[in-house]
C-alpha cells in the first residue's frame, strides 16, 4: 500500500519540482547532487518521449535573496527566498557541516514551510545532520530517523522521543525521509525516480550515477510500512507465489488459477495493495535476482541464464538489454568497477 501512496503523492503534476533548502554552512554534495541527479531523469525523460519540454525543475531556497556561504567557502545564490519559494514535490534538507545543534537556531524560521510542504504531500527527505532540523520542528516524534553516523549517540540525547534507527541508512514514515549520507540520498532518489518517472528513466540515470555505489532501496530503508504491509491476504500469498518463481517465466493466468480468481480481479487488487501489476512485480523481482547474481558471481553468463530460467545466454542477454540497456557483461563490470569511455 505503501508504494501506491508514495506514487499517488508523486504523480499530482505534470511538472516535477525538486527544491533545495539551503542554511549557512550546509554541505554542498548533498544538494547538488540530488538536483544533478533529477535534472538527468528530466533529461532521460525528455528524450524517451521526445518531448520540447522537460518534465523536471530544480531550484535552490534561501532565507532571503542574498548569497549564503556553504561548508568549504563556497558563496551560492538561492533562485528563491522563502517568501516566493514555489510549490515543490521533493524538498531537499542538505546536510550541517559539523555541529548540527547549530540548526536549531534556523529550526522556528523554516517550519511553516516545512510543515506546509508536508499537509501538501509533499515529498521531504533530509541528508545526514538535516534531520536534527526536522526533529527540533517536532516533525519525527513518534516516527522512525536515521542521520549521520557521527550523530547517532547526540541525536538520541536530544531527542529521545524519536525513534532513532541506528542499523538504517534511510527511514520512510509516510512522505517524510531521512538518509544517513549522500551516497543514500542518491539511493533514494532513483528509488523516487522510478515511482514517478518509471524504471527505465531510473535505471539509465542509476547507470549514469555510477551502479557501484547504488544500494537498493528497500535493502537500506527502514519504512513504518514495507511491501506487503497491506491487508490483503490474498495479495500477500500472490506475492509469495511469485517470489518463489522469480527465476522462470510465468503468466498471470498461471497465477490467478492458483490464487483462484479471475485475471481482471487479481490485476486490480494487486495494484491497489502494492502499487504494481503482478507482471510488474515478478519482472522487477527477476531483474533484482540477475543483477545479484552479475554483481556476486563469477558464473557465466550459460549458468545464469539456466538458473534465471532462459534458454539461452542469447535470450537472457536479450532480455537483460531491454530491462536495463546494457548487456550483461557491460552490467557486471559498471556495477565493480567504474568504466571510463576514452575518445580521441
Amino acid at each position: 500500500m505503501i508504494y501506491a501512496k508514495l506514487a499517488k503523492i508523486l504523480s499530482k503534476s505534470a511538472m516535477i519540482t525538486v527544491s533545495a533548502l539551503l542554511t549557512p554552512q550546509s554541505l554542498a554534495s548533498s544538494f547538488t547532487l540530488p538536483l544533478e541527479i533529477w535534472m538527468a531523469a528530466g533529461q532521460v525523460q525528455q528524450g524517451l518521449t521526445r518531448s520540447s519540454e522537460l518534465q523536471v525543475r530544480t531550484c535552490t531556497v534561501g532565507f532571503d535573496a542574498q548569497p549564503i556561504t556553504l561548508s568549504g567557502g563556497i558563496t551560492i545564490t538561492p533562485d528563491y527566498c522563502l517568501e516566493t519559494a514555489p510549490k515543490s514535490d521533493i524538498w531537499i534538507l542538505p546536510a550541517q557541516w559539523r555541529n548540527p545543534l547549530k540548526l536549531k537556531q534556523h529550526s522556528q524560521r523554516l517550519a511553516p514551510l516545512i510543515r506546509r510542504a508536508l499537509t501538501e504531500q509533499s515529498v521531504v527527505c533530509s541528508v545526514g545532520t538535516a534531520s536534527f532540523l526536522l526533529a527540533d520542528m517536532g516533525l519525527l516524534n513518534a516516527r522512525p530517523a536515521t542521520t549521520h553516523w557521527a550523530y547517532l549517540d547526540l541525536f538520541q540525547a536530544n531527542y529521545p522521543k524519536v525513534h532513532l534507527k541506528r542499523g538504517h541508512l534511510i527511514t520512510q514514515s509516510q512522505n517524510l525521509f531521512c538518509v544517513g549520507s549522500v551516497n543514500s540520498i542518491a539511493d533514494l532518489m532513483v528509488h523516487l525516480i522510478e515511482q514517478k518517472l518509471g524504471i527505465r528513466v531510473a535505471q539509465a540515470v542509476e547507470q549514469q550515477f555510477s551502479p557501484e555505489i547504488r544500494r537498493k532501496f528497500e535493502a537500506a530503508a527502514y519504512q513504518d510500512q514495507s511491501g506487503t504491509a497491506h491487508h490483503d491476504e490474498l495479495i500477500l500469498e500472490a506475492q509469495i507465489w511469485l517470489d518463489a518463481r522469480s527465476h522462470q517465466d510465468i503468466t498471470v493466468n498461471q497465477l490467478a488459477a492458483d490464487m483462484r480468481i479471475s485475471v481482471r480481479n487479481l490485476n486490480r487488487r494487486f495494484k491497489l495493495a502494492t502499487g504494481t501489476t503482478p507482471a510488474g512485480y515478478h519482472k522487477r523481482r527477476r531483474l533484482e535476482e540477475a543483477k545479484s547474481l552479475l554483481k556476486n558471481s563469477n558464473a557465466p553468463l550459460g549458468d545464469l541464464s539456466w538458473r534465471l530460467g532462459f534458454s539461452d545466454p542469447a535470450q537472457f542477454s536479450r532480455w537483460f538489454k531491454g530491462m536495463c540497456h546494457l548487456t550483461p557483461s557491460r552490467y557486471r563490470q559498471a556495477s565493480r568497477g567504474k568504466l571510463f569511455t576514452h575518445t580521441l
